[in-house]
């Protein structure tokens, strides 16, 4: 008799697994529950609005070329509490080694470009913004306080570390900075709210176009200028190794053919070329040859804008995109 109670049971237990299997698995992504207007609300805090490429850029133009300098060094380390020594020191190359090695090469392009740096950064390595600072050509932004990930923060806290940040930058500069780049490649959906209300002109975080345009922040256009970036035309996804430090693959020549022919495209289309680069990983001497002659390919074309991010999100705001 047990052992036929121990048999039933058995059955039982496998009829039960067996309806269990048959069973679809149990789906934990919302987004494919959500409602239409679920969706659009989900969706909807930060969209691309007007196209901004303008009728016509400065002198005839026919494109604007945006070299732009992401200064985060060891900042990223420091807002983690990582004091790993060897990583620091990869940090460091950036501020005595590559940032010397890039603004050389755009003295004598002749050739302005934005830094956008986190003050940790710069408290570390001070001699780096008065060194940008006696060119009088170049511009400097946002990156956070210390390159944190702003998704990791409440929207008060994220508003303390920008107010800091502003106050930092406007004293070391001498001048209140007017555009941003999203700290850790992020923004929260406080982020350009928060830029808007303390009067920033522009940020250049996103990736909806390769254009300018203006942000619309839940569904009102803000006014703001956003110059994209795109992850083919920054180094850091191809030319570096999370935490131990830079890569040696793929090939710099590879990754700067890519960057000449999103620029013959550029030219075409008349609109807008935006670098997005490191001096931890392009101030290598085994790259930094590469910059060099892309500006100078750049240089061979005629009618070429080479301007700070500023300057070109004054203009393409002022002008009017075209009709």
């Amino acid at each position: 008799m047990r052992h036929t109670l121990c048999l039933i049971a058995g059955l039982s237990a496998l009829c039960i697994a067996g309806a269990a299997a048959q069973q679809p698995p149990r789906d934990d992504q919302p987004g494919r529950r959500w409602s239409e207007a679920e969706l659009r609300q989900a969706s909807n805090h930060v969209r691309a609005g007007r196209k901004l490429t303008p009728r016509s850029w400065p002198n005839g133009a026919r494109v604007a070329v945006a070299l732009t300098f992401t200064l985060n060094n060891t900042a990223n380390n420091i807002a983690l509490g990582d004091s790993a020594v060897v990583q620091l020191t990869g940090g460091e190359f950036g501020a005595v080694a590559g940032l010397p090695r890039v603004l050389d090469l755009l003295d004598r392009h002749n050739v302005p470009a934005t830094f956008f740096i986190a003050p940790t950064a710069a408290i570390v390595d001070p001699q780096m913004i008065p060194d940008i600072l006696k060119r009088k050509r170049h511009e400097i932004g946002t990156l956070g306080w210390s390159d944190e990930n702003p998704l990791a923060l409440s929207a008060s806290e994220e508003d303390a570390l920008l107010t800091k940040t502003i106050d930092y930058l406007t004293k070391a500069t001498g001048r209140r900075p007017v555009g941003g780049r999203g700290p850790s490649d992020q923004v929260s959906l406080s982020t350009l709210r928060l830029m808007k209300e303390k009067g920033f002109l522009y940020d250049s975080s996103l990736m909806a176009m390769d254009e300018p345009y203006e942000l619309v922040l839940d569904g009102t256009p803000s006014g703001m200028v956003e110059l994209p970036v795109s992850r083919y035309l920054d180094d850091r996804p191809t030319l570096s190794a999370a935490r131990f430090g830079p890569s040696a693959m793929p090939s710099p020549e590879l990754v700067f053919e890519v960057y000449r022919d999103d620029f013959d495209v550029a030219y075409e289309e008349g609109t807008l070329y935006l670098l997005t680069l490191h001096p931890h990983l392009i101030g290598m001497r085994s790259r930094i040859t590469y910059l060099d002659d892309l500006i100078r390919y750049i240089k061979s074309k005629p009618n070429v804008w080479f301007a700070t991010a500023e300057e070109i999100a004054r203009y393409v705001r002022e002008q009017g995109p075209k009709t």
